[in-house]
């Protein structure tokens, strides 16, 4: 398989590009619109067809790339059915599969860090947007952001797949690029509680400023990052 961790370093987003084989068919999850010329780029070096831009969920740190990818590909832009939206060509629901040649996403609803999140799982590795970060979860305090939500997401569907599945989040301020259940099972501070309530009061402490976009982002990642001045 064809695997590129893809960095923006002004919104610390990770971008995921996977093919099964050079020459054959690309998804990529949560592009950034700053980043598509370089994806393109990549996209041919790799002699690769761009069928499908999927973004987790509605981002608020960044504009998404994938409408532009849709104008310059044709590919299909997909996302959750929970995100209000209407530009998009592919809404998908919790057990759905994502096929892209041989390889097989399943789609599964984690809200919490916004009520329209999804994680992407493949037989060695999930896709966790921002429920799921290494060392931390998403903040849960705006964009319908729920904490108990976040802790069912968290304990009843992603902390159940196997340990040695590796996670791939959207973001990390610190230069790390993977982790597994595992590891974040034992280590991540923010699961390390008893309850749900715990977890909600946790959650509801934090005092964190609103991302410094939120009011460029949101509104354009609801027209697929096209509702913005190129």
């Amino acid at each position: 398989m064809i695997f590129r961790q893809l960095f923006d370093s002004q919104s610390w987003t990770y971008t995921y590009l996977l093919a099964e084989r050079r020459g054959g068919e690309a998804l990529i999850i949560d592009p950034v619109l700053d980043g598509v010329p370089r994806y393109l780029r990549l996209i041919r070096e790799l002699d690769l067809q761009l069928v499908m831009a999927v973004d987790t969920h509605i981002h608020a740190d960044h504009v998404t790339g994938m409408g532009r990818l849709r104008q310059a590909t044709r590919c299909a832009a997909a996302m959750g059915e929970q995100a209000r939206t209407e530009c998009l060509s592919l809404c998908f629901r919790e057990g759905e599969t994502l096929r892209v040649d041989g390889i097989a996403l399943e789609a599964l609803y984690t809200p919490g860090h916004t009520d329209d999140s999804y994680s992407l799982v493949l037989p060695d590795r999930v896709f966790t947007g921002d429920t799921l970060l290494i060392g931390g979860t998403g903040r849960t305090d705006f964009q319908n952001g729920d904490p108990g939500a976040q802790y069912d997401s968290l304990f009843g569907k992603l902390l159940m797949l196997p340990d040695d599945l590796v996670v791939y989040p959207a973001h990390d301020y610190e230069g790390r690029t993977s982790s597994t259940i595992g590891m974040e099972r034992r280590f991540n501070p923010r699961l390390q509680v008893d309850s749900r309530e715990a977890y909600v009061e946790q959650m509801n402490a934090l005092a964190l400023e609103p991302p410094r976009l939120i009011d460029v982002a949101v509104p354009a990642n609801r027209a697929c990052g096209l509702d913005i001045a190129a």
